[in-house]
């Protein structure tokens, strides 16, 4: 199995993940930060942070209400997926409700400081979601 990079898109930051070679486990990468909302400044940072690992697939967070509805934030997921698409790259979307949540319940139980949880929350968030697709494959 190859690797695969886990992300978490926000208005102005995308937590990046990576899992190991086998598939078994996320591991948080970094954090591209970006203008609010300049999807493409985005897309060019994973684009190029992704020529260092050449990574084929990725699994990408879809923001869903707790009914399921998807709100503008999922359509923004939407359509990152399909610019990565075009980078003949396969994209998985994920059900990432709760994943922050999730995220800060973890940092705050290691005791991680407020501020220094802000530059990380993002990746922990995408190793989330990735490691939760991880597991379904097994």
């Amino acid at each position: 199995m190859m690797k695969i990079i886990g992300l978490d898109l926000g208005s102005a930051t995308l937590g990046v993940s990576i899992s190991d070679a086998l598939g078994l486990i996320a591991t948080n990468l970094t954090t591209i930060r970006f203008k609010p909302n300049d999807y493409d400044d985005a897309l060019q940072q994973l684009l190029q942070l992704n020529s260092t690992y050449n990574v084929k697939k990725m699994v990408l967070g879809l923001p869903k209400h707790m009914n399921g509805d998807i709100g503008i934030r999922g359509e923004i997921s939407l359509n990152f997926k399909k610019k990565l698409e075009q980078h003949h790259i396969e994209v998985i979307l994920w059900d990432e409700r709760l994943s922050t949540v999730s995220a800060h319940k973890l940092l705050s139980s290691l005791d991680v400081k407020a501020k220094k949880r802000k530059n990380i929350i993002d990746q922990f968030a995408a190793s989330n979601i990735l490691q939760g697709y991880l597991d379904s494959i097994r």
